[in-house]
């Protein structure tokens, strides 16, 4: 016990040695966005968003201790394959693709599921794109994100060799989070995820809603049908389907637990909360509301109509 503790508190996480660079990327891009006259930056907006990512670094301290201990737990008892996969260099090649098809499917889900979507929806709610917006991460996802990747300690991944992937991922994922990248090669766009894609992703118009979850590689939107090209003729707009045009912190983390909460009271049957919870956002039991596959449809049947 003694020793799991010591590891966790030894673990040099990624993350911490990148927030330097973090903060002097978010400066660079101020300085450009001055440069260029532009409005994509908002104070309040920005601190908002490290608001947010302050309280999630906090929260993260503790769910990964949790997980580290899960993690350890299962992969002393329960592991298949330690030794061929223990900070060898096939078990971090492994690692790096079935660390991110988890995430994939952990961040699908986060927009197909209400309940999900409820801690996901911060992420979404600035109406700016930047690389302060890569900050505005969940506080309530923390709690139970980890158990996407129980997994892989079951294979035989040790816990600190699983955290560390996860967050090369998370800084990966922060530079994605910016308008001054446009395109970049075809082969890159091809295999991983770009600021071209990650823009698709933030989109609240219709044609675009619930694209291309992607970590790092774009190859598994492309493989299960939820990739989309960004559109020149298309330009994003940033948000969600109904703003909530708050910079509170709290506000942002828990707005739409609270929505969620008032339509499952108002829900007329035992089974309609539940379709509340586990159907997709926008599901609504008397039809008054529509999800991002039904207001697709409707767009595309509008544009049908009005193409001569």
């Amino acid at each position: 016990m003694w020793e799991s503790i010591q590891t966790i508190l030894n673990f040099k996480n990624p993350v911490a040695y990148a927030i330097p660079f973090f903060a002097l990327f978010i400066g660079a891009e101020v300085y450009l966005n001055y440069r260029e006259r532009s409005d994509n930056y908002q104070l309040k907006d920005s601190a908002a968003s490290i608001s947010m990512g302050i309280g999630s670094v906090v929260i993260d301290i503790l769910t990964k201790s949790a997980a580290f201990f899960l993690f350890n737990f299962i992969y002393v008892n329960y592991g298949l394959f330690n030794e061929a996969l223990s900070y060898t260099l096939l078990g971090w090649v492994l690692l790096f693709f079935l660390d991110d098809f988890t995430f994939y499917w952990h961040h699908r889900f986060s927009h197909q599921v209400r309940l999900l979507w409820a801690a996901h929806v911060n992420h979404h709610s600035s109406q700016h794109y930047n690389l302060s917006t890569a900050l505005r991460q969940s506080w309530s996802e923390l709690f139970y994100k980890y158990l996407w990747f129980l997994w892989l300690p079951f294979l035989g991944f040790p816990p600190l060799m699983i955290l560390t992937q996860i967050s090369i991922s998370l800084i990966y994922q922060f530079w994605i989070h910016t308008k001054h990248i446009n395109r970049f090669p075809a082969w890159f766009e091809f295999i991983f995820n770009t600021p071209s894609h990650h823009r698709v992703h933030h989109a609240k118009n219709i044609i675009y809603l619930d694209r291309n979850h992607a970590g790092i590689l774009i190859i598994w939107d492309r493989m299960f049908g939820t990739f989309m090209e960004e559109d020149p003729n298309e330009p994003v707009i940033y948000g969600i389907t109904t703003n909530i045009n708050t910079y509170n912190p709290l506000k942002i983390a828990s707005h739409e637990f609270i929505n969620l909460g008032k339509d499952i009271y108002k829900a007329p049957t035992f089974v309609d909360k539940l379709k509340y919870i586990f159907l997709p956002p926008g599901w609504s039991h008397d039809g008054s509301t529509m999800t991002a596959d039904e207001m697709r449809a409707d767009w595309e049947q509008q544009q049908k109509k009005n193409t001569p």
